[in-house]
């Protein structure tokens, strides 16, 4: 009998990935592998509790072989002892999620992260296969629910069949609707994690352990401030801290996150930069609207922050 996997809680950053400009690079786009790595360092020396690469955020999909498994091999050399490293294994076919689950064991990561079957809409039995084969690799396994990307929604009671396999530590949940929590929670043994930063308030103050979160990629220690009043059950501090950040947040739940998080990081003078196909530049009101935002979160945190040294 397995013992319980090793919790994959905290704020764990699906990390954004920085290209720079090469001609003979898919898409003119070489991956920035430096700068990744001083990415990773900056969110660990920011309070941020591990990183997500190779999720959607990571453009994954856009990346060759080779890339996909330099970006967990950086990532975990980049962390070192003071974080986890959830890699994301995500892939059409049981096989293909296996394959990469292996890597990511050989090279060093703490646990993947793991979407059902993509391209395809799998029926229970499929799904419930497709993660029996990636718990054989041994490691912790947070399972990811986004029935909006994949079109297979992980209901409470197939996300409590899931849990039954012996490396099944969390549930990443995406579908947006607060209620699923209890009704997992009714169901199985599961640390449920906040999938979508619109919804933090929401699931943490109902018993989330967990945010994989997209702008702490922007404002890691504002974020980590925020999750930590959540988890100390101070919501009044909380709630003042969100109503400034939730517009912001909004933009991880919309088609353009991948855009809006690196233009955020760009606002605040980090380097987010351009991204492969197939996602192409924001439209010229969509920056405006994501620098809008942007603005106003930093300015309501600043304000706050000064009425509370005040």
């Amino acid at each position: 009998m397995s013992s319980a996997p090793a919790p994959l809680r905290g704020v764990i950053v699906a990390t954004a990935l920085p290209f720079k400009e090469n001609p003979s690079a898919p898409a003119g786009l070489e991956v920035d592998f430096d700068r990744f790595a001083e990415h990773c360092d900056w969110l660990m020396a920011n309070g941020c509790h591990g990183v997500g690469p190779n999720g959607s955020l990571g453009e994954y999909s856009s990346l060759t072989d080779a890339e996909r498994r330099q970006v967990v091999r950086v990532a975990v050399d980049a962390v070192g002892d003071r974080g986890v490293v959830v890699a994301g294994v995500h892939g059409p076919g049981w096989h293909q999620a296996r394959h990469w689950a292996e890597l990511a064991a050989e090279d060093g990561a703490h646990g993947v992260l793991a979407l059902p079957p993509t391209l395809y809409r799998a029926s229970r039995a499929q799904v419930v296969e497709h993660y029996t084969k990636i718990d054989e690799v041994g490691l912790p396994i947070m399972v990811y629910n986004n029935p909006v990307d994949t079109k297979v929604d992980l209901v409470p009671d197939l996300v409590a069949e899931i849990a039954a396999l012996p490396n099944v530590a969390a549930v990443k949940e995406f579908s947006g609707d607060v209620r699923r929590l209890f009704a997992i929670a009714e169901l199985c043994d599961i640390d449920v994690v906040v999938g979508a930063d619109d919804v933090l308030f929401e699931l943490m103050a109902d018993g989330a352990v967990g945010w994989f979160a997209g702008f702490p990629n922007a404002l890691p220690a504002d974020c980590v401030a925020l999750y930590e009043h959540l988890r100390a059950g101070r919501l009044t501090e909380a709630r003042e801290l969100y109503k400034h950040l939730v517009a912001l947040f909004r933009w991880d739940s919309r088609t353009e996150f991948v855009q809006a998080v690196k233009l955020g990081m760009d606002e605040v003078g980090r380097y987010g930069g351009p991204c492969r196909p197939p996602r192409g530049p924001l439209t010229a009101e969509q920056v405006g609207l994501v620098r809008a935002d942007v603005r106003r979160a930093v300015a309501g945190v600043e304000a706050l922050r000064a009425v509370e040294v005040g």
